[in-house]
């Protein structure tokens, strides 16, 4: 596989995750909404959507280094990705908690769960029609 399908194999893997991780974030949320009130739900969409944009900003710092096969450099570019993601989505829940003073903490953790679980099943699903 070349360069170029492999770049579109990638991005179509991280719309489909993001997809994923979205539509499980969605899903909480309106359960949220329905069984607690508004704020359950702002709370569980700013677990999910945290994960969303680290996901997001990580899946472009792999893009940028896509051509270099070597090993180690894919390996430095994977864990400078996870850790980004890692502080990108550690920074956003920081900023939530500071700023939202009605946040309901059981429903920003359901949030985070849900977009982190799915994005696991959507790379198993994605990686066995691959």
């Amino acid at each position: 596989m070349n360069t170029t399908n492999n770049g579109l194999a990638t991005n179509n893997m991280v719309s489909n995750m993001m997809r994923w991780q979205l539509s499980a974030t969605a899903v909480v949320a309106v359960i949220a909404l329905l069984l607690s009130g508004m704020h359950a739900f702002i709370s569980v969409l700013a677990g999910g959507l945290s994960v969303l944009v680290g996901a997001y900003t990580a899946s472009r710092i792999l893009a940028r280094n896509e051509g270099n096969q070597e090993p180690s450099s894919v390996l430095i570019n994977l864990l400078k990705a996870e850790a980004v993601k890692i502080v990108v989505i550690a920074t956003l829940l920081f900023v939530t908690f500071k700023v939202y003073a009605q946040l309901v903490p059981f429903a920003l953790i359901a949030g985070l769960a849900a977009a982190a679980i799915f994005s696991g099943a959507a790379l198993a699903k994605t990686d066995q029609s691959i």
